[in-house]
């Protein structure tokens, strides 16, 4: 599992606070670990830095999705009122939080289909 030295230190993330980010690392180990089961992963240089920076980019998009879906549109405190404007929300639904991550995974490693053997 990848630790938050590396993720703040070599990855540069400072998007997700220390506390939160254990939790966020299991989860985006469970997520490439699934990927392992049922695609053909690999990494062009030093797979187990790949597979780290990968999680870390889904660790990114993993609290961008927890933390945009508790946003309020608008809060209002006795006379004060303040609101987001009505423009476009960030698709937050299942299927598009599993595309990202996916998409995040990808941008570290060669992720694809296939059985993993050459046909020659």
């Amino acid at each position: 599992m990848v630790r938050y030295e590396f993720y703040t230190e070599i990855y540069r993330g400072d998007s997700v606070p220390k506390a939160e980010f254990a939790a966020l690392a299991r989860d985006a180990a469970a997520q490439l670990a699934r990927y392992k089961r049922i695609y053909v992963v690999s990494a062009s240089a030093g797979q187990e830095e790949s597979e780290q920076m990968a999680m870390c980019a889904m660790i990114d998009a993993l609290y961008y999705f927890q933390t945009a879906g508790s946003r309020a549109a608008s809060v209002s405190v006795g006379s004060v009122s303040s609101s987001v404007g009505q423009g476009a929300q960030p698709d937050c639904t299942p299927k598009a939080q599993a595309a990202e991550l996916l998409r995040c995974a990808r941008q570290y490693l060669d992720i694809y289909r296939g059985c993993g053997r050459c046909c020659g």
